[in-house]
């Protein structure tokens, strides 16, 4: 069985397996971390799972009272180190944004991830955070693409960021995969929230490179339902292709109709039967 939790609302879904426990939509649970047990919401209950997943990290149960209040203590440290953070960064008049701030209350480490245009020189800051957070403070500086999964958002298809939900590892994306699936190289139409070419081009193209091996290709002459013509549109999606017909019009029909190889087996078998 697999169920999914999540720190924070909306945010990055993580999976475990719920072990001996029963948790319900929106019921807190303890997650096993490096630096121990942590609160997050049950987003998913448990449930059956086609697949055979392995390696989950185990549920380790409901959070107590206990658990709850050590959990709005830390939320509250990382509201207080994002604001004294802010207003320090500002005094030094650097060119710094926060985007994220964990703590960890068993080591009193605070870890702050910021974004800069460039190489910032920041010792002289990290000496004043660790005065007024009174903790050890760790700056780390990361890209377009881990900003916006840890502030999430909204992607260009409607839906919660692939990066802030369920997506693990960034893979290199390029425009020749934007290319193969027949987008528009706009900047504005293959970018995401991070400005940078869309992850789903990456887990999507395999899908395209298939079907574009068995649907016949732009330019061709084919046969259809409709009459002879020339192929100049694909939908992948839809397996549909559009074609543009030799007495005039265009049709748009499934990818098997025009497809020589499928018209020959309907012919054998057609013939057989008669």
């Amino acid at each position: 069985m697999v169920m999914a939790v999540s720190f924070t609302r909306y945010g990055r879904l993580y999976y475990l397996d719920p072990g001996p426990h029963s948790p319900k939509v929106g019921d807190k649970v303890l997650v096993p971390t490096d630096s121990g047990p942590e609160v997050a919401e049950c987003v998913w209950a448990p449930q059956w799972v086609s697949d055979d997943i392995g390696d989950l990290p185990e549920c380790a149960g409901p959070a107590t009272d206990e658990h709850l209040a050590r959990d709005e203590v830390n939320r509250r440290r990382r509201a207080e180190g994002r604001s004294i953070a802010k207003r320090l960064i500002r005094k030094h008049d650097l060119p710094m944004k926060v985007i994220g701030v964990d703590f960890l209350d068993t080591e009193n480490v605070f870890k702050i991830y910021f974004t800069a245009p460039h190489r910032v020189d920041f010792r002289a800051l990290v000496r004043d955070l660790a005065r007024g957070i009174k903790a050890r403070v760790e700056l780390r500086q990361v890209g377009p693409r881990d900003e916006a999964r840890l502030q999430g958002g909204i992607g260009p298809c409607g839906r919660d960021l692939c990066c802030a939900t369920f997506l693990k590892d960034f893979e290199p994306v390029s425009v020749r995969m934007a290319k193969d699936q027949d987008l528009p190289v706009n900047p504005l139409r293959i970018a995401g929230a991070c400005g940078r070419l869309m992850c789903c081009l990456k887990y999507e193209h395999p899908l395209y490179v298939k079907a574009h091996e068995r649907m016949p290709s732009l330019g061709s002459r084919v046969e259809t339902p409709n009459g002879p013509g020339q192929v100049i549109g694909r939908n992948v999606p839809a397996d549909t292709v559009t074609v543009r017909l030799s007495g005039g019009g265009r049709c748009s029909c499934p990818s098997a109709s025009v497809c020589s190889p499928r018209r020959q087996h309907d012919a054998m078998y057609n013939s057989d039967e008669g």
